[in-house]
């Protein structure tokens, strides 16, 4: 029996957006592109689809351009501005982004587009002041994500954005981890562009979207005339129907989900508290994505410990798993400035809803044993 509390990494696939996806693999295969009229099924399910996605944001149908997940909107968002931007003017983003963003603004660097990258503090927020003080007529775009994929940490999007505009700097925000969470609203927000991975909001692998405000992005690559000309390519049409499914019912559900999964992690870090285990919590205490736990424990190796729960069956993780074939101490851990006597003994735990109480008593009770090994 497993217990899997990597979701964070990704999330079981809703059984409703399972069985919409079924008849287009089974049944109405056509490519939504044909002339004819068995096409048309593939079609209108496409146009529900982005109308669905773009209810659940408050955005309109027309700005919602399917990707083949988060990485392919991130890159889309930084690359597509640079290069539609002839004055080579700086993009600002933070230490601690997801490496879709950061390998992206690297490659763009090595092209002479300028870069700035934001310091956070001790709680992996970008403050109002730090940006304030980077930013200036000069930047084109600030890409600040919505939640931290790592400790969780909710960023100050709205007050972030409203910086960005006054300086007339348009705002990308990778909510990848936040979506299907946390309410999002890009009209409240203030957010020009947003990117999306439906895997992990219970959708299938290898679907995402970006939205996108008209009139600010060059086309992602060239062909026929899919995603209104902008992303040439044949659609994705069953994952596209289940990831608006899935989205859909995790924002009806948001409200039970999170008062779920925060009940697993109260659950979770008071065993932990109560072993007297040297530990910290990090990222912001009560601003951060429910059910996310990253924890630093003195003396040990995040590694370790992972692979010990492993044996046990048991699927935690020690940060991206994006990255996991590099063991070096997270980029995240080492921006917040977790000392250096805990940073290497960093571990993941991210509790779904279809976690249980008793999987989050496991959970801690056998690191709490794997820690006297």
């Amino acid at each position: 029996m497993v217990i899997y509390a990597d979701n964070a990494a990704t999330t079981q696939l809703d059984i409703d957006a399972f069985e919409a996806m079924k008849p287009f693999l089974l049944e109405n295969f056509a490519n939504p592109s044909g002339s004819y009229s068995y096409s048309k099924k593939a079609r209108q399910a496409i146009k529900a689809a982005r109308n669905t996605i773009a209810e659940c944001i408050n955005a309109e149908p027309e700005q919602i351009y399917f990707t083949s997940g988060g990485t392919e909107s991130d890159n889309w968002a930084i690359k597509g501005f640079a290069f539609s931007d002839y004055n080579y003017r700086t993009i600002i983003t933070s230490q601690i982004e997801h490496h879709a963003i950061l390998n992206s603004c690297y490659a763009i660097e090595k092209l002479r587009y300028p870069v700035a990258y934001l310091p956070v503090d001790d709680k992996g927020i970008v403050t109002s002041d730090t940006l304030n003080r980077y930013i200036s007529d000069q930047t084109g775009l600030v890409s600040i994500m919505t939640a931290n994929n790592e400790i969780g940490t909710i960023e100050p999007i709205k007050e972030l954005a409203q910086i960005a505009h006054l300086h007339g700097t348009l705002f990308h925000t990778d909510a990848v981890q936040a979506i299907g969470h946390i309410p999002i609203d890009v009209k409240e927000l203030g957010i020009d562009m947003l990117s999306a991975s439906a895997h992990k909001f219970n959708g299938p692998k290898g679907i995402g979207f970006l939205y996108c405000k008209e009139g600010i992005l060059q086309p992602f690559h060239n062909g026929g005339s899919q995603e209104f000309g902008m992303r040439s390519g044949t659609e994705n049409v069953p994952a596209i129907v289940g990831m608006a499914v899935a989205l859909k019912n995790n924002i009806e559900e948001m409200e039970q989900n999170r008062r779920h999964v925060r009940r697993l992690a109260e659950v979770f870090l008071s065993i932990i508290e109560a072993s007297n285990v040297p530990y910290i919590l990090n990222g912001h205490q009560q601003n951060r994505l429910p059910g996310n736990i990253n924890l630093s424990i003195k003396g040990k190796t995040g590694e370790g410990l992972m692979h010990l729960l492993d044996l046990k069956g048991i699927c935690i993780s020690t940060g991206s798993a994006c990255d996991s074939h590099n063991q070096q101490v997270s980029h995240v851990i080492q921006a917040i400035g977790v000392p250096e006597d805990f940073c290497e003994g960093t571990i993941r735990i991210t509790f779904s809803k279809n976690n249980t109480e008793q999987e989050a008593r496991t959970i801690a009770g056998t690191i709490i044993k794997a820690l006297k090994l």
